[in-house]
This record gives C-alpha cells, structure tokens and sequence, in this order.
C-alpha cells in the first residue's frame, strides 16, 4: 500500500483493465457498507451475481473495468466501476438511428486510495475506453451515469449534469379521494410486461420520428422489457430476504382499448438498514406511458420528458388531458397500496410530467417538483466533437427511473 501512495494520477503506464474474479469481490465487499441498504453483505454479494446474470446483463451486458498500474508489480486496484450495454435511439438531422450506449454505475475508489486522483483518471481512460465499447465497429454517441456525489465532479470529465427532478408522494395519505369517478386501475404482472415495453418502444420512435429536422439532437434509452426485467430482479430478490417473498404486481394499467391505455411500471427499494423500518424506502414508478395517438407526435406527450422539464401538458378540446390525470390518480392510489404493503414510505417519481404533478397533488396537496443536487444527478456525455453546452443542445427524452443503474 506504500507503494500506491506514491502513484501520480498522471503515471502513462495508468490504465483499464477488466478485474480477476477475486479483484470484484474484493471490490464489492468494500463498496457494500454504502450500497448493501438493508442486505448483509453475504446477501449484497449474491444479489450482484444475480443481477449480473439477466438478459440485460449476461453475455458482455455487464462490463467491469478497474484502474491499474501496468508497470506495477502488485496490480493494486486503485479505483473501479461498471457499465452496462444499453440500446438507445438518438434523432438528429431529421433521422432516427437505433445505437449502443452504456450506462456507468458503481464507480468506487477505496477510502485509502482516495484524493489522489486515481477516479478522475479511471473516468477520463473510460470516456476514450466507451466510444468504440461494444458497438461492432461504430462509435458510441453517448453515455450516461447517475451521480451520488453532486454534479462538479463527472461533469468535469465530461458528463454533464441534465434535469434531475422528482416528486413524492406518501404511502399513506390522510387526503381522502373520492374514487367513483375515476377509471379503474388493473394491477400488471412479469407476463404483461413484455407486450407492453413493444408498444411504448413503437411509440417512442414515432415520437422522435416527429421531431423537426431543425430540432436539437433527442437521445432516450429505449425502455425495453429487459431494463425493466433488471430493475424487477433486484426486487425479487430483496423481497425474498427481507418479506419471504418476492412481489407479484408490477406495475398498474387503466383502460383495455389499445391505443388509449395509461400504464405505468414501478419497482419497489429498500434503502433503510432495518428491515423493520419504512423511512427511505421508495417505491419508484419507472416509466409512466400515456397510449394515445393524439398525444404520440412531437408536441405532444413525446416532448413532455424532455429533459424532465415538466413542460404543460397539452388541453384537448375532448377533455383527454383531464382523462389521463385521472387515470394517473388512479395507477397512484394502487401504487400507494403496494407500497404499503411492502413497507414503503414514499412512492417517487423522476422528471414528472405536469399531469402527473397534477394526479400527485390530488393525493396530496403538499407535493412539490425537487431538484435534486446530490443524489441521482442523470449526467450525459456526448462523445463526439460538439461546441458549447451539450445540455443546451441535446433533449434526453424519457429521463425517467427506467434508465438508472
């Protein structure tokens, strides 16, 4: 370890590396005291093979990197992080293209490693690493993290900081609603899910497809069924070791005509140390669709996640906007139940739209749009040349849970 503590951050022989199996568990039985939540790390250190071993993961999904000295005799892991392959659509210059990008997560550098440069540099490696990573030849047009540590410090190296908003709502409310005039929520389950994530992934690129060709550059992770699988495989397994069994619903839907449904798809973390305990725990509803053709091109309900900015939901003279907010209230108040029942004490939501603003506040009054400035901070990085801010000049559409990792 004196050796380490002599290593310039700025040392040529510095480099990328995949880590020995050993190496990854040395890692993760560190990272595990910030990022274990309720589990101990016997059970933290299984849910990570578990994760690692979903459809959206397996076969070179999941990629671990670690920085090394390659001159070195030790090969001390002086910092390390993980990407996941994620497919995206970017529109620009009046086309949509469907391309490879990776999502950056679990970036750790041992406490006795740390203020000595060694992340900055693993991050700057990285950036040059993911522009050719997995993409058979073409290049990756950009990646994406969500930061723990505030927006200075990856946005340095390139991944600046977009709109990271929520709200929440409480698992329990003393706000009484009056159900009889709203449409009925069905709960959904593992099998509704994949019909689904089709429909809303054809309704994304039709909206992208909208777009002006003199519109800024969209980029939006396509929500698919194994994102969203991934995102239940974490559930699964903590609600077994912690409730003795793995939650059945999913998610909620009003309506059964096609093309006028609202659905949305939630996953349920715990993120208290007592199990017993509700406080921190978050049910966050992952995507949220409004199937409607009137509202599927670009000034409609496409444009309405971009960024996570919130902007007005569009009136229609048929009332449809008013429709969807309550069909919205509806899918809460049977997010609510669920959340009760498996010991959450808010429900979140990521860069909400005004109609969901609107259905929150139905439930209760008190809600308010956050802008996060710490925690969960969704930061892009555009890999080719580019002039200026790339927040300014690209929309993330669809920022929402789906696409954390």
């Amino acid at each position: 370890m004196a050796e380490a503590a002599t290593r310039d951050s700025s040392l040529p022989t510095l480099a990328l590396a995949h880590p020995t199996e050993k190496e990854k568990t040395a890692q993760f039985k560190q990272n595990g005291a910030a990022w274990r939540g309720a589990l101990s790390l016997e059970l933290y250190l299984r849910r990570e093979e578990i994760l690692a071993s979903q459809n959206l993961t397996k076969d070179g999904g999941l990629t671990y990197w670690v920085l090394i000295d390659t001159a070195a005799n030790d090969r001390l892991v002086l910092s390390g992080c993980e990407t996941y392959r994620k497919k995206a659509l970017v529109a620009r210059n009046g086309k949509v293209e469907e391309t490879i990008t990776h999502g950056i997560g679990s970036v750790f550098c041992p406490p006795q490693l740390r203020r000595r440069g060694y992340t900055a540099r693993m991050m700057q490696e990285l950036g040059e690493a993911l522009r050719t990573w997995q993409t058979e030849g073409k290049e990756c047009l950009f990646s994406v993290l969500f930061s723990d540590i505030g927006k200075k410090f990856y946005a340095a190296h390139g991944w600046e900081p977009f709109n990271s908003s929520h709200i929440s709502v409480p698992a329990k409310t003393s706000r009484i609603i009056d159900t009889k005039d709203l449409p009925t929520a069905q709960p959904l389950y593992e099998g509704d899910l994949g019909e689904l994530c089709k429909i809303d992934e054809a309704m994304l690129r039709k909206s992208l497809e909208a777009r002006p060709a003199d519109s800024n550059t969209a980029v939006a992770l396509i929500p698919n069924v194994d994102t969203i699988r991934w995102h239940h495989a974490r559930e699964d397994y903590v609600g077994k070791e912690l409730h003795g069994k793995a939650p059945k619903v999913k998610g909620a839907i009003v309506g059964s005509e096609k093309g006028k449904r609202v659905w949305c798809y939630w996953t349920r973390m715990w993120y208290n140390n007592d199990p017993k305990e509700s406080k921190g725990n978050t049910l966050h509803v992952l995507r949220l669709v409004i199937e409607d053709e009137g509202l599927s091109s670009w000034k409609g309900s496409g444009g309405n996640h971009i960024n996570g900015s919130g902007k007005s939901h569009q009136q229609n003279g048929d009332g449809r906007s008013s429709y969807h907010e309550s069909a919205i209230v509806s899918l809460l108040l049977m997010a609510q139940r669920e959340a009760q029942e498996w010991n959450m004490a808010e429900i979140g939501t990521w860069n909400p739209t005004s109609v969901m603003v609107s259905a929150a506040q139905r439930l209760d009054p008190n809600t308010a749009v956050v802008n996060r400035d710490e925690e969960s901070i969704a930061s892009l990085k555009w890999h080719p040349p580019h002039k200026g801010l790339v927040a300014e000049s690209i929309d993330w559409v669809g920022n929402e849970k789906y696409g954390w990792c």
